[in-house]
């Protein structure tokens, strides 16, 4: 017991303790307190002045910086620390709060902001419908000023101040305007109205009279037009041979659709992207007043190609030297393959037959010097002259080659006239000089005889004097090619799509059509697209002379080109094109033209010469396309000298003699003949079969003997008319569309569709003409056999009766033995 009355005591005396702190505490307090709002008093009078001036965040920061300055005098820094620490710690968010609220001049400083910023500076003060009333008065306000602006405009628009409408909506007004209105009576509002009419109809004469009408005028304007445009130079156009209907209207300058209905009236059904026949856009753009032709590509001259390289700047750097093509000329057996083969090193004699050049060969040469030289090897053999015309084209020199113990010969002096068509220097190379029996000068003579005077004699030709078989002054001769050719400047831009021609072209059995092309300009590149004559193709492969694959030819390179659809003809333009599109409808155009062309002169001869001419048909085969246009030329001399026999060559190609080219000899009664070629083992059995006349030769005079002697032996052929059969009409049906149709039964023979026939009726003979149709029951048939009934139409005849008999018949040509 005494123990809890001792901690009773204890705790009473903490109590009391704790009491008596509080209280102290309490005192110090209720002193400072009422210093600290007497001093704040003092500092809002002063602060208030300091606001006006700055802002109300720096205001802040002053008072709390000088709040303790102010109370040193009467707390002393420790007491005022310690109080303020002790307070915080109990009760911070309180303190915090009674802070805020003693002090009054931030009450103060927040609507000052607001009268920055808000046009209301104070809410309290506000009525409940002062916010309605300030929108009214906008609204009030607005309406005010558009009034004002409709006043403004209708001020502009009427010209008299009489004339503006009362716009003040006053009730006097509206009263003065019901007076107005009562007093007008309906004679006043009909001679109102009418007056306005009046106002309104003059209003538009003047308005009429400011824009007359003046037809005559336009007349004369559109005659002037018309005169001035006949007066005008007349455009002159060059239409290619592959153009569009938008590419036409494009170069045209008129409209896609007006070329549409140009080819509707054409009968022509065309779209916008398909191409149009070039002699089709050639009527159009004549049509039009344009002075239009076609441009034919490919088919440009030596001269033209020329002129398109040397237009190119020289500044830019494209043109580059190119090698001399040099073509080696002369008479059968003068050694021109020999020359080459000195200079080659390669024996290309021995492959041909008995020695003599039978097709074009291009061989490029690379001398010590590093130079280098394209010579064209074009045969001497009279039979191959528009091979040789094709190679003189092609080349920039020619070199003439004249025996010395032979002299000048006819083909020399044809190999002269082509070099001088073609503008191409002459270089003579006297050949054989280490033969008994050589006379140089005599050459010499000779050749003053057609314009070529040595230099020595004060003339301008180059004469070489050479011995081909041991090779002397060999290298003389190269040197003077090469010299003209310096004097020559030829130059190429090999940055271009390439340009050449076909030197010779043949049917390999392995690689396909193949053709040598000899590059002029541009380089041609394995992949590219090209178009020669009426073949296209895409490069394949490339070999030069010694069979080695190229990547890419450029200008003056001979090249063997794999890639083509059909074999080309030699001295085609070979022409290299950007896309595929390109070249393969351009040789589709050219296909259709050459058809044309033939179609047009078989047509000839069969109207203007078939009644007086004797006809020979003949197929030719042969292992190369210069071979076969010797063969050609061969014929057509023929024909010349028989003008009274007509030579037909129904087709010609390069390659062996087949099966279908023997039945086509057989549908056309024709004769075939191969130059160093052999029909294979089907076409021998189906010319047995057939009883087709084939002629192999090895020798081109032995095939032009053998057809000298057919066509002198040839005698005109005699009609004969063959009786088919005869059929008795039983009965006759009219239709509206086809006419009188003969319901028949055949009593004899077989009658036959499309075949002659005759209507007889009493013994006499009525029609003679064809029979148009012929149905057994509801189908279309050939032809009837006897015994069997049929029903027919006549040609352009429909008095067929009962009774009457039809009898068909054939015309045959017979030739006699």
């Amino acid at each position: 017991e005494k123990e809890i009355e001792e901690e009773k005591k204890r705790r009473e005396e903490e109590l009391k303790k704790l009491e008596e702190e509080r209280k102290k505490e309490k005192e110090k307090t209720e002193k400072v307190e009422p210093v600290k709002e007497e001093v704040i008093k003092e500092k809002e009078k002063k602060q208030e002045e300091e606001v006006k001036k700055d802002d109300v965040k720096t205001q802040e920061i002053k008072t709390e910086e000088k709040l303790p300055e102010v109370i040193e005098g009467v707390v002393s820094e420790e007491e005022r620390r310690k109080t303020f620490r002790r307070e915080e710690k109990r009760y911070p968010e309180r303190e915090r709060k009674e802070r805020f609220e003693k002090r009054p001049f931030e009450k103060k400083e927040r609507p000052e902001k607001r009268e920055e910023k808000k046009p209301f500076e104070k809410r309290e003060e506000r009525k409940p419908f002062e916010k309605r009333e300030r929108v009214e008065k906008r609204e009030l306000s607005e309406k005010e000023e558009f009034r004002k602006k409709e006043e403004v405009r209708e001020d502009r628009r009427l010209k008299r101040p009489e004339e503006r409408p009362n716009l003040s909506f006053t009730p006097q007004s509206i009263k003065e305007d019901k007076k107005s209105e009562k007093k007008e009576t309906k004679e006043e509002k009909l001679e109102r109205l009418a007056k306005e009419e009046k106002e309104e109809m003059e209003a538009l004469r003047k308005l009429m009279e400011g824009h007359p009408k003046k037809k005559k005028p336009k007349k004369e304007e559109k005659k002037k037009e018309t005169e001035e445009q006949k007066e005008e130079e007349i455009k002159i156009v060059q239409i290619p041979e592959v153009i569009t209907v938008r590419e036409l209207a494009d170069l045209l300058e008129i409209p896609v659709n007006q070329i549409l209905m140009d080819l509707l009236q054409k009968k022509i059904l065309a779209t916008v992207n398909q191409t149009i026949d070039p002699k089709i856009a050639l009527e159009i753009a004549e049509k039009h007043g344009f002075l239009a032709e076609i441009k034919v590509e490919g088919e440009e001259s030596q001269e033209e190609v020329k002129e398109e390289v040397d237009n190119v700047s020289e500044e830019t750097g494209e043109l580059e030297e190119r090698p001399p093509v040099v073509t080696v000329m002369g008479h059968v057996d003068h050694g021109k393959t020999t020359l080459l083969d000195t200079i080659r090193k390669t024996d290309v004699a021995a492959k041909e037959h008995g020695g003599i050049t039978q097709h074009i060969g291009a061989y490029k040469i690379k001398l010590p010097n590093g130079k280098e030289i394209t010579f064209l090897d074009t045969p001497g053999h009279e039979a191959f002259t528009t091979l040789r015309a094709r190679g003189s084209k092609v080349a920039d020199i020619a070199v003439l080659v004249v025996a010395a113990d032979d002299g000048v010969k006819p083909q020399t002096v044809e190999a002269i006239n082509h070099a001088k068509n073609a503008k191409l220097p002459i270089i003579v190379a006297v050949n054989k000089i280490d033969k008994p029996g050589a006379d140089p000068m005599r050459v010499r003579q000779e050749l003053t005889q057609y314009g070529l005077i040595p230099e020595e004699w004060g003339g301008d030709t180059i004469f070489v004097d050479i011995s081909a078989k041991t090779g002397k002054n060999v290298e003389e001769l190269l040197e003077m090619i090469l010299l003209v050719a310096e004097m020559l400047e030829l130059k190429a831009n090999p940055n271009k799509l390439a340009v050449g021609t076909v030197i010779e072209s043949k049917l390999d059995p392995k690689k396909g059509p193949v053709a040598t092309v000899l590059i002029e300009n541009g380089t041609l590149h394995v992949g590219d697209y090209f178009v020669a004559g009426y073949t296209w193709g895409k490069v394949k492969a490339m070999f030069n002379e010694r069979g080695e694959r190229l990547k890419e030819a450029k200008p003056g390179t001979p090249v063997e080109v794999l890639g083509f659809d059909e074999v080309p003809q030699a001295g085609d333009k070979f022409i290299a094109k950007a896309t595929e599109r390109e070249a393969k409808q351009l040789a589709e155009i050219r296909k259709q033209r050459r058809e044309e062309e033939l179609l047009a002169k078989k047509t000839r001869i069969n109207l203007e010469n078939l009644s007086n001419a004797k006809e020979i048909n003949i197929i030719l085969k042969a292992d190369v396309q210069g071979s076969l246009e010797a063969l050609k030329k061969a014929i057509e001399d023929l024909s010349e000298k028989f003008k009274e026999v007509s030579i037909n060559i129904i087709h010609a190609a390069v390659g062996g003699i087949t099966e279908s080219d023997v039945m086509l000899a057989a549908a056309s009664n024709a004769i075939i003949i191969g130059f160093n070629v052999r029909p294979d083992a089907g076409a021998r059995k189906a010319a047995e079969q057939e009883n087709v006349d084939i002629r192999i030769y090895n020798i081109i005079y032995q095939a032009i003997e053998d057809l000298e002697k057919a066509m002198k032996g040839m005698l005109k052929p005699t009609l004969r008319e063959v009786l088919l059969g005869t059929a008795e009409v039983r009965a006759t049906f009219k239709a509206k569309a086809i006419g009188t149709i003969a319901g028949c039964y055949v009593t004899d023979g077989v009658i036959k569709r499309n075949a002659k026939a005759r209507l007889v009726r009493d013994g006499v003979v009525i029609y003679d003409g064809e029979i148009a149709s012929l149905k057994r029951f509801k189908d279309d048939v050939k032809e009837v056999q006897k015994g069997f009934e049929c029903g027919l139409t006549l040609k352009n005849f429909n008095d067929i009766k009962v009774g009457d008999i039809i009898e068909a018949y054939e015309v045959v040509e017979e030739r006699p033995t």
